[in-house]
């Protein structure tokens, strides 16, 4: 009996090949779980590895949560996920982060316990997988349980924690108070710069600008915290080795009308910031050398905007939310959650402008929430949450063309109900 028992959990996840295939998390909140999926890096085909949607349509609350944003740490091995209060799990009190390992044969597994914060609304990682970024909406509650931050408990706008050893998160204390704001703050999104560059591309192809021979990654980090109730974004310099945050600068930037997105350059040239309201994007330049007299007098990680900034979404796009830099800082994608699209981009290596792409715009399904770009800048995926009689509970998946950025629909991937966040490998 144990054998077969034995022969039956390796086969659960017997047709993923970690050489051959992707691994995909995408989060249900429908049933409060987590599924597996693998793809091959050939084809694209799809398959399912754990809580296959047939299986697992009538569940409820399996992790006593409902999930939301996720992000991977670089090496793959393990997922960071949102986890908040849902009706369907009346015993679940607390909110939080959720650690799961990737398992060999692409299931996975919880590690620790739930972690609480204050009121978690997004996740970011640094690319040396040093530090996670919580992006913390309205809260004024400290990161850290039981303290007071002096003078007063500030307005948190994000915690960090550091990553130890087998996925282990440590709060790093903050003494940091933010400026007064017209409006009450909701920190929405937060992304750091890079401290390592993107690797060489698929067969030795030089697809990154910044991963040239001998070429020095930064040695100073800077985190941006966007703030859409009052049309801004907050920088902060991060300690590298310890996470803790500091101010360049207490004057915050502007950008257009009610920003939800924010991504930053893989090398470490510019950020963008999706303007949900005016269907635009706001593009930075990050000073990281001084180039006198204008537009950076001092290499401090202030922004300043790219000559044409902010830019106009092409054609029908609408509300504009999550936005990726590809992993090799070639192109712009922008999901628009209001057109069921996204926006694809050429960004000029040398001023940052964006200029759209031959297809300006290609479909995804109802509902979209979340964006994923996988590390190869191959694959694409979308998390489609859905939209009443026009459905969802699927997954968008596009092959990215190398030369051009173009990204080419695949079949969509169905999935348990009302998929939140996703994270490939």
């Amino acid at each position: 009996m144990g054998l077969v028992l034995g022969a039956l959990l390796v086969a659960c996840g017997s047709n993923y090949s970690s050489s051959t295939d992707g691994l995909l998390v995408v989060g249900s909140q429908g049933s409060g779980l987590l599924e597996t999926f693998y793809f091959n890096l050939n084809t694209g085909g799809i398959g399912s590895i754990t809580n296959s949607p047939n299986d697992t349509g009538n569940e409820t609350c399996v992790l006593n949560g409902s999930p939301s944003n996720m992000v991977m740490d670089p090496a793959g091995v393990y997922v960071y996920v949102i986890f908040n209060v849902s009706p369907q799990c009346p015993n679940q009190t607390e909110i939080g982060i959720a650690t799961f390992q990737v398992k060999s044969n692409g299931t996975i597994v919880q590690v620790g316990s739930l972690l609480q914060d204050p009121n978690p609304v997004s996740l970011s990682m640094d690319p040396a997988g040093k530090f996670l970024f919580v992006a913390e909406g309205t809260s004024t509650a400290p990161c850290i349980a039981g303290t007071q931050q002096p003078p007063m408990p500030p307005p948190t706008a994000v915690c960090v924690y550091s990553i130890g050893s087998n996925a282990t998160l440590t709060a790093v204390p903050q003494t940091f108070v933010l400026p007064v704001q017209p409006v009450t703050p909701n920190y929405a999104v937060v992304a750091p710069t890079p401290t390592v560059f993107p690797k060489v591309g698929i067969n030795g192809t030089q697809n990154s600008v910044c991963s040239i021979p001998g070429s020095t990654p930064p040695t100073s980090q800077y985190l941006y915290a966007v703030d859409s109730s009052n049309y801004q974004v907050i920088e902060f310099t991060v300690d590298t080795s310890s996470g803790v945050l500091g101010y360049p600068s207490l004057n915050p930037v502007a950008t257009d009308k009610v920003p939800a997105g924010i991504a930053v350059d893989p090398c470490d040239r510019f950020v963008y910031i999706s303007d949900s309201l005016t269907n635009k994007i706001s593009a930075y330049l990050i000073c990281t050398v001084v180039i006198n007299p204008t537009p950076c007098p001092y290499a401090d990680g202030s922004l300043v905007q790219v000559p044409g900034s902010p830019f106009t979404m092409p054609g029908n796009a609408e509300g504009p939310g999550p936005i990726l830099v590809d992993p090799f800082g070639n192109n712009v994608y922008a999901l628009n959650t209001l057109s069921n699209t996204i926006s694809q981009f050429k960004i000029s290596s040398v001023s940052g402008s964006l200029a759209a792409l031959t297809t300006a715009t290609v479909q995804t399904g109802a509902g979209p929430m979340s964006m994923t770009i996988r590390q190869d800048d191959n694959w694409l995926f979308v998390t489609n949450y859905g939209n009443g009689a026009l459905g969802g509970s699927t997954v968008s998946q596009y092959s990215i063309a190398p030369a051009t950025g173009l990204l080419t629909a695949l079949p969509v991937i169905q999935t348990d109900n009302y998929p939140f966040g996703v994270a490939v490998k």
